[in-house]
Formats: structure tokens, sequence, C-alpha cells
């Protein structure tokens, strides 16, 4: 496989997520838009909750979703990463992931129905880390995994 179509396909999957994760971070996936979905499933799967106790659960996976887009995220990079030593992969891919987060919730800032959040970027970021040492010890002794 010749060197620009092998960077190509270990970076278009990134690419392509990264662009998801921008669009998640539309309207399309607002708190009222997930509110909307979220709430009335769990009033029927668990119809003793509270009010407080769905409200909770709903921000729970508007948190564990930041989570898994930048673990995914990260790990991807990693893998797009092969031709650098696990050190450097892992250093890059966080980076790369942190800095990602950030121009994330910038533009949440800037979408009316969002807002850009400090603990966000944190979860992200801890999302990213966890990716990254995932697949560093998922893979460790492959070769160009």
């Amino acid at each position: 496989m010749n060197m620009q179509y092998r960077r190509i396909n270990d970076w278009f999957p990134v690419i392509v997520w990264a662009g998801l994760i921008f669009v998640f971070s539309t309207d399309l996936l607002s708190d009222s838009n997930t509110a909307g979905i979220v709430g009335p499933l769990f009033r029927e799967v668990f119809p003793w909750l509270s009010a407080d106790d769905l409200e909770s659960f709903h921000w729970l996976i508007r948190k564990l979703g930041h989570f898994v887009e930048f673990f995914i995220l990260a790990v991807l990079i990693v893998r797009a990463l092969r031709d650098q030593s696990n050190e450097n992969r892992i250093g890059i891919a966080i980076a790369l992931t942190t800095l990602f987060s950030v121009s994330d919730e910038l533009h949440q800032s800037v979408v009316p129905s969002r807002s850009a959040n400090a603990m966000d970027v944190l979860i992200d970021v801890f999302g990213g880390i966890c990716g990254t040492l995932w697949f560093s010890l998922r893979h460790r002794g492959d070769k160009n995994p």
C-alpha cells in the first residue's frame, strides 16, 4: 500500500469522527432536544423515578456521551499515529484530543442553545486519556496496530 493512501486510510476515521462530534455539538443534541428523547424513554422504563432522578440520569448520559466521544477520538488518533513511537503517540493523541475538546466547547459557546463548560473539557480529556491508554495497553507489543 502506498504511503499517501495509508495516511488517508489512517486519518479518514479521525476526520469523520471529529465531524460527528462537531455535529453533536450543534442544536441537534442540545440539552433541551435530548431531554425530549431521554426523559420519556426513562419514564417508560423506570416509571418510579422522580423528575429530579430523571434529570440526574439525563445529565449523566450527557456526560457519558462526552467521555465516550473523546475516548473513541483518542483511539482513532493513536491508531492513525502508528508510525510514531508509543510515547509520542500517547502524548500527541492526548494533546490533539485536548485541543479538539477546547475547540468543541468554543464551538458550543456560539451555538445559541448550547454553552461552553470547563467540566465538559475535563470529561473529554479524561475520556481521551482513557482511550489512549486503553489502546496502548490493548496493543502493547503489536507491530503497527
